[in-house]
């Protein structure tokens, strides 16, 4: 027994480890579903739940290492000495909660019986739908669905018709499918099957993204701004300066290359967002306003529109998932903190991702609201005709970046639509609706960028249907269960 006890820790804890690895940027399923056939191994071993509470924490922890990049805190007044350990709890707390939903996952599953594939398919749908939810949550949740990208683009394809909820399930499957041929008598069998179900899957969302039109019958010639202005420095005078020099020339620049519309990232504008002259072309940035909606002030981060020859702004895109402790507070009244922001203390908007403009409609991301599928997709199914990723990730180091870019090529796979992405360091790209990364800017530079947009109308399933599809699994997951029970 003691011997069982240790190796399922090892299986635990090596599985988690090679789950974060496998995710973006990595992005490589093969070594995922190795990692998830571990995990179905683990309801029937000797540490239960609490290896899936292992199993979950290392993965979290691996895939989102990025966080240390906040340290040092002392531009926002952290002092030293407390700078590395509170970014590093906030590191733990994210991995907390991938460890006891694991956890809770795996004590399920043991009572389920994992052997019956009635169960595999409840499980695994199960889990989709919940990754479904935690998008939507306060916390970056960077899960299964997205682990296909950038390596497998075929089997992401899969997310045109389900979204990244169906895309997570059918990924715990194939590796439901890898830990019975290590555990069935009958390997040829379940050999085949496994080889089957790859192909299977893998044809499908090759197919979904040949159905994905690549042009449009009209486009927009957009301008990106990549200002690479260190978000430690950004309220200094000069770097203010800087910003406003590098906005004219861009403006001046998209004239003159027929650009009809000019992108800044997330918070671009601070605190005070005037031109000192009106836009000589409609500009959209990142910036910050404030309103009294019931005779209290409240400030919020916003996509600010400012229509050409205007100096101020006539609409915007209210940001709705707030950072925790970032940008929203709990209980902030009665600690008087405003957070880990120098803007901190910001009220959200309202959870509709659609930004109406006299050229056309747009569906708009601020930060990590990327991670959310199912808003962009009722976004596009109301008329947005191509998506608008807005984000600061300075100081993060680059391997948020490139799960920014992962989210960004599966966004546009999920909605069928072109996507921009505007960011302050990286990634600033232009990725088509079959998810490929078609131009891009030199990340950690100042640099401008002219993209042709083309503006698509024809939605995917999961336009349509949102997770219609991952319901009716778990649907016909229960029946079966429940008359062979």
């Amino acid at each position: 027994m003691g011997n069982d006890r240790l190796g399922g820790w090892w299986l635990a804890g090596g599985g988690g480890l090679l789950a974060g690895l496998a995710l973006p940027p990595l992005g490589w399923p093969p070594l995922l579903w190795l990692a998830l056939a571990g995990l179905w191994a683990l309801p029937g071993s000797a540490i239960g739940a609490r290896g899936g509470v292992l199993w979950g924490g290392a993965a979290v922890l691996v895939s989102h290492r990025w966080l240390l990049g906040l340290h040092p805190l002392d531009w926002i007044g952290v002092p030293g000495p407390l700078s590395l350990p509170l970014a590093g709890s906030l590191l733990a707390i994210c991995a907390l909660a991938g460890a006891l939903l694991v956890g809770l996952w795996v004590g399920l599953a043991r009572r389920l019986d994992p052997r019956r594939p009635s169960s595999a398919l409840l499980l695994s749908g199960g889990w989709g739908l919940v990754e479904v939810g935690l998008a939507k949550g306060p916390l970056f949740w960077l899960g299964l669905g997205a682990a296909a990208l950038p390596g497998d683009r075929p089997l992401a394809g899969l997310a045109a018709l389900g979204g990244s909820g169906l895309l997570a399930a059918v990924q715990l499957l194939l590796g439901w499918c890898l830990w019975r041929c290590c555990t069935v008598p009958q390997r040829r069998r379940w050999i085949a099957a496994t080889v089957a179900a790859v192909l299977l899957s893998h044809g499908l969302g090759a197919a979904l993204l040949l159905a994905a039109p690549a042009e449009g019958r009209e486009s927009e010639r957009v301008l990106v701004l990549q200002p690479a202005i260190p978000t430690r420095q950004k309220f200094a005078w000069a770097q203010q300066q800087r910003l406003q020099q590098r906005l004219a020339a861009a403006l001046v620049e998209a004239r003159q290359r027929g650009a009809t519309v000019v992108l800044l990232p997330e918070g671009a504008l601070g605190l005070e967002p005037q031109l000192a002259d009106g836009a000589a072309v409609e500009l959209i940035s990142g910036g910050f306003h404030s309103l009294e909606p019931a005779g209290e002030p409240e400030q919020r981060s916003a996509l600010l529109r400012f229509a050409p020859g205007e100096r101020q702004a006539s609409s915007w895109l209210d940001k709705h998932r707030l950072v925790p402790l970032g940008e929203w507070v709990p209980l902030a009244g009665l600690i008087r903190w405003s957070g880990l922001s120098a803007v901190g203390g910001l009220q959200p908007g309202g959870p509709s991702r659609l930004l109406l403009r006299p050229a056309g409609a747009i569906a708009g991301a601020i930060c990590y609201e990327l991670s959310d599928g199912a808003a962009l997709a009722t976004a596009t199914r109301e008329g947005a005709g191509w998506l608008l990723a807005s984000a600061n990730l300075d100081p993060y180091p680059l391997m948020l970046q490139q799960q920014f870019q992962a989210l960004a090529q599966l966004r546009a796979i999920e909605t069928g639509r072109w996507l921009v992405s505007a960011a302050n360091t990286g990634p600033s790209l232009l990725v088509n609706a079959r998810g490929e990364v078609v131009a891009s800017l030199p990340s950690e530079r100042a640099a401008t960028g002219v993209f042709d947009l083309p503006r698509l109308q024809g939605l995917t399933p999961y336009d349509r249907w949102g997770e219609a599809p991952l319901l009716l699994l778990l649907a016909g997951a229960g029946v079966r269960r429940w008359r062979y029970s």
